[in-house]
């Protein structure tokens, strides 16, 4: 059992307790409360492994129409539990934002209690300090007076430096608040995506059981003879529409396929890890290029479909202007280009530009390799731009070793900036989708339709 789980889940579990009936029991310690929640969790990703070795252990067997039906409700089974583990984590990050706020709030009342202590003080001193030696000695009727006097300007001094002290470490601390704040909010924007996909991955599934259900009636022969049908005609893989939202018009498979192998040539990206990472990525949230740009100062704008005011559109310190700066050089209308809009449940900031979704600053850390590479300047709405951009961030980060490992990393790197496991599922579900790819890839090419004019 992953122990930062165990911390993270520990603080949701007064809220568990009341959304979960029968959770909670009245009385336990915090460290019962901890261990029975990590008992639940271990459970859970118990369950998790024990189906996934079902599933590959049926991949392994010969592919029957029951032990596809077979894989198909098993990979329902374990997603499912992915998404109560993660709904789980989403909770409990929500709590700890709610602690963070609220611990800001306070931290930032006790700096300001503090500051108006230390002005009071710096005045008292300040009036001290003002004060001609004559009227210092003369101002008290006795000498023991004036030695009381200058005890208490001492006093004064000592409480100043000290409040000093207690202020820099309560602004140090208000710091790491903040800091902590940002993390959970992209953690807990980083979950809600995993989610989506999960989700996403599980109505799949429950629509390939159906079809093939609905196909072949139950039958074995019939499943034989889907199977058999498919592998003749191999050519209407061309036709399956590859995923894109956000570009004027979406490529055929075999378009996204001729773009993405010349993209492999030059940067040694497997195609198929290519066409992977772009489907995912334009599939998250369905939410590519839905909102506009309209307050570079605060980074708020509008939803393209409607109209209706989307705050957190860009985030103003890191992408506006770099935003400006790219929709300007590519003669574009900077508030009339379309990003993805901020995910609400999480408020996170959208403004991913294009098929890739790169946001604009680092998209800007590429821009003179991509110019370099294409001849001219990149633009991220390009749809063979996005492969090149998304290739070369995949290959700086190992993708070109055409590792299981090295293209997983890269994929996990390319979503969250890490290698973080609490999000494997992202680099899972790449490689899965990946996988497919290739065989459709090789499916062409057996066929003898694989050619691309270059």
């Amino acid at each position: 059992m992953n122990s930062t789980i165990v911390k993270t889940i520990g603080s949701a579990f007064l809220i568990l307790s009341l959304v979960l009936p029968g959770f909670f029991v009245f009385g336990q310690t915090a460290s019962e409360e901890r261990a029975q929640l990590e008992q639940e969790l271990q459970k859970l990703e118990a369950e998790i492994d024990s189906i996934e070795g079902d599933i590959t252990k049926t991949q392994q067997e010969k592919k029957t129409f029951e032990n596809q039906i077979s894989i198909l409700k098993n990979k329902i089974k374990k997603l499912d539990l992915e998404i109560q583990k993660s709904s789980r984590l989403v909770r409990d990050l929500k709590s700890q934002i709610v602690d963070t706020e609220e611990s800001i709030v306070k931290t930032t009342e006790d700096v300001g209690t503090k500051k108006e202590q230390l002005a009071q003080i710096l005045r008292n001193i300040a009036q001290e300090d003002a004060k001609t030696f004559p009227e210092i000695v003369l101002s008290g009727p006795t000498l023991s007076e004036f030695f009381s006097n200058v005890l208490s300007l001492e006093v004064l001094h000592q409480k100043n430096k000290d409040l000093l002290k207690s202020l820099t470490e309560l602004q140090s601390y208000l710091g790491v608040q903040k800091e902590n704040l940002e993390s959970e909010k992209q953690e807990e924007e980083h979950y809600q995506k995993i989610q989506v996909l999960q989700k996403q991955e599980s109505q799949s599934n429950k629509a390939q059981t159906e079809k093939l259900l609905s196909v072949t009636k139950g039958k074995e022969s019939e499943y034989q003879k889907l199977l058999s049908d498919r592998k003749k005609k191999a050519q209407e893989i061309r036709t399956r529409i590859f995923e894109l939202i956000g570009v004027p018009q979406a490529p055929t498979f075999g378009e996204a396929l001729e773009i993405a192998s010349s993209v492999s040539a030059q940067t040694g990206v497997r195609p198929a890890l290519l066409l992977a990472v772009l489907t995912q990525e334009s599939s998250l949230g369905k939410n590519v290029g839905q909102c506009f740009l309209k307050d570079a100062k605060t980074g708020d704008g509008v939803r393209s479909s409607t109209g209706a005011f989307v705050r957190k559109v860009m985030k103003p310190t890191r992408d506006v202007q770099p935003f400006l700066q790219i929709t300007q050089e590519l003669g574009r209308d900077s508030f009339s280009t379309a990003v993805s809009c901020p995910i609400p449940s999480v408020g996170g900031y959208g403004g991913a530009m294009g098929p890739a979704q790169f946001i604009p600053s680092t998209w800007i850390r590429y821009r003179d390799r991509l110019a370099s590479l294409l001849g001219r300047p990149a633009d991220p709405w390009n749809i063979r731009d996005a492969f090149y951009a998304a290739a070369l961030y995949l290959s700086d980060y190992g993708a070109t070793a055409q590792t299981y490992n090295a293209e997983w990393k890269a994929a996990m790197i390319y979503f969250s900036g890490s290698t973080n496991i609490r999000y494997r599922f992202y680099g899972d579900s790449v490689m899965r989708i990946a996988a497919g790819y290739e065989e459709d890839i090789k499916a062409l090419a057996s066929n003898g339709s694989l050619t691309f004019t270059q």
